[in-house]
C-alpha cells in the first residue's frame, strides 16, 4: 500500500464518537464530512493558484479552463483520486479492519449493511 494511502488511513486514538443511531447514515455522514473536508481544501487552493497566476499574468482563467493533461498529468491524477478515495472512505475501512482484527466482537460486514 502506498505510504500517502497508508497515512491518510491513520486511525485516531480512542473511540468514534457516534451521532446517529442508524449506522448507515454515520458512515455516510462520515463519508459527507470527509468529501466536504477535501472540497474545500482544494477549492481554497485552486483559487489562490488561478488568482497568483491570472494577477502575475502568467496564465488566464481560460487558459486553465481548456487545459488537457499528457498521460503523465493524467497518470498522476489518477494517483491523486486513489488517494482521495482512500481518505474519503477511511471510515469504512478502518470498521472492515476492526471486524478482522477482533473476530466475533463486532457486527460482521453483512450486519453492518443491515443495522
Amino acid at each position: 500500500m502506498n505510504d500517502t494511502i497508508a497515512l491518510a488511513n491513520a486511525k485516531a486514538k480512542g473511540k468514534r464518537p457516534w451521532f446517529f443511531d442508524d449506522r448507515e447514515a454515520e458512515r455516510v455522514f462520515n463519508v459527507a464530512l470527509a468529501l466536504m473536508q477535501e472540497l474545500s481544501v482544494a477549492r481554497e487552493r485552486i483559487d489562490t493558484l488561478e488568482r497568483l497566476l491570472e494577477n502575475k499574468g502568467l496564465v488566464s482563467r481560460t487558459e486553465i479552463e481548456s487545459f488537457t493533461p499528457n498521460s503523465a498529468e493524467a497518470s498522476a491524477r489518477s494517483q491523486m483520486h486513489k488517494e482521495l478515495i482512500g481518505r474519503c472512505l477511511r471510515v469504512l475501512q478502518q470498521e472492515l479492519e476492526a471486524l478482522e482484527e477482533a473476530p466475533g466482537t463486532a457486527a460482521t460486514p453483512e450486519e453492518l449493511r443491515h443495522t
